[in-house]
């Protein structure tokens, strides 16, 4: 089922579910989708994924201001946050500084590893952060 051209998908919706094989990722956009603040990322990151162009770097992340703040890489979810953020999440164990395998450490995209971390939570957070900075 593809969504409509400005259809917005909610909670529960097949066409938010469909677009990721995560069903983790899925029920993040479902929280976000819910939420109006953060729906119209949800909805363009389903328009994104229904249009069948080949993935590549942040093909399937969800975007604020067309810059990605959360997205599914290593099996898990990524953000994007204040260095300072990542650091106290680090420290806390919860996770660790996102590689994206060219062994650069970037300092501002944390890899979530801790089951009991909120990607919901961290991925408002992140919306939050990445619409702020111009």
């Amino acid at each position: 089922m593809q969504p409509r051209k400005g259809k917005v998908p909610t909670k529960g919706s097949r066409s938010v579910a469909n677009r990721h094989e995560d069903p983790r990722f899925a029920r993040l956009c479902d929280a976000l989708a819910a939420d109006a603040r953060y729906r119209q990322s949800v909805v363009e990151f389903a328009a994104n994924a229904a249009s069948g162009s080949p993935r590549r770097f942040g093909s399937n992340g969800l975007r604020a201001n067309g810059k990605i703040f959360a997205m599914l890489a290593q099996d898990t979810l990524v953000v994007k946050l204040p260095r300072a953020r990542v650091d106290e999440l680090v420290q806390a164990g919860q996770g660790k500084r996102f590689d994206p395998g060219h062994g650069r450490i970037m300092k501002e995209w944390f890899v979530v590893t801790s089951s009991k971390v909120s990607w919901a939570d961290l991925a408002r957070e992140a919306h939050d952060f990445v619409a702020a900075v111009e």
